[in-house]
């Protein structure tokens, strides 16, 4: 049997965005909503919402997805989201040259 890993988006309450990986998104999600830890980002941001989810069968790729989009900017994470594919590829580009 395969393991499946789950890169995952919530919007918070703020208007945050926090990206994770989990192997059991229903589990983890349910985490973030009741505030089962006071130390997480999402704590003080409840409710929150998923609004992107991708799910890999290698625990490494799914890591190696989750600290890519973490080192986004906020721009380009909701291109991803709203699967704008070619505002995606734009911001791809040096982030410099479209200011910020």
């Amino acid at each position: 049997m395969l393991n499946e890993y789950h890169v995952y988006i919530l919007k918070c309450a703020d208007d945050m965005y926090y990206t994770g990986v989990t192997s059991n998104i229903q589990n983890r999600f349910d985490q973030h909503q009741e505030g089962y830890f006071k130390s997480c980002f999402t704590y003080k941001r409840r409710p929150v919402e998923i609004v992107f989810l991708q799910s890999y069968f290698s625990i490494e790729q799914a890591i190696h997805f989750e600290k890519k989009i973490k080192g986004w900017s906020r721009r380009k994470k909701e291109a991803l989201i709203e699967e704008r594919w070619d505002d995606l590829m734009k911001y791809s580009r040096n982030y410099t040259e479209f200011g910020k």
